[in-house]
């Protein structure tokens, strides 16, 4: 065998290493892809944080609203009535429960009242129409 045959041989067997490294070099990417998209799917993403700022911001602004409205209702009541400032404490009062209530309610830690009797094996539809009519004659 001459010198160039070798040189060949060579050539075609770094071109063959280089092809196989390529090749499970995609395969390795291929499966580092299919895992990410499995885990975004899932829900796993890796926004995490932002989610839980995004909740974060919804709770306090649940909460906040509830204590403003209450308030608002309450100045509103001591206009109108001239019973300041008690119907601000009160409304006040109300609202910070509102609030509290409206944090649960979202958080997920109190369902709604609707939730609550359908998972007692409740109807809420039927206890609706127990004794009311629709109109006259019936």
């Amino acid at each position: 065998m001459s010198q160039d045959d070798e040189t060949a041989k060579d050539a075609r067997s770094s071109e063959i290493a280089d092809e196989e490294n390529l090749a499970h070099r995609l395969d390795a990417l291929g499966r580092t892809l299919d895992d990410k998209t499995t885990e975004t799917r899932r829900g796993g993403n890796s926004d995490k944080p932002s989610v839980g700022y995004g909740q974060a911001v919804r709770l306090s602004s649940d909460f906040i609203a509830g204590i403003v409205v209450g308030a608002a209702l309450g100045w509103g009541f001591d206009k109108l009535f001239e019973t300041s400032p008690w119907g601000l404490i009160v409304f006040l009062f109300l609202g910070f429960g509102a609030g509290i209530m409206n944090v649960l309610r979202t958080a997920g830690v109190v369902t709604e009242p609707a939730v609550r009797k359908t998972e007692q094996g409740k109807d809420p539809s039927s206890e609706k129409t127990k004794g009311h009519r629709d109109g006259p004659g019936e």
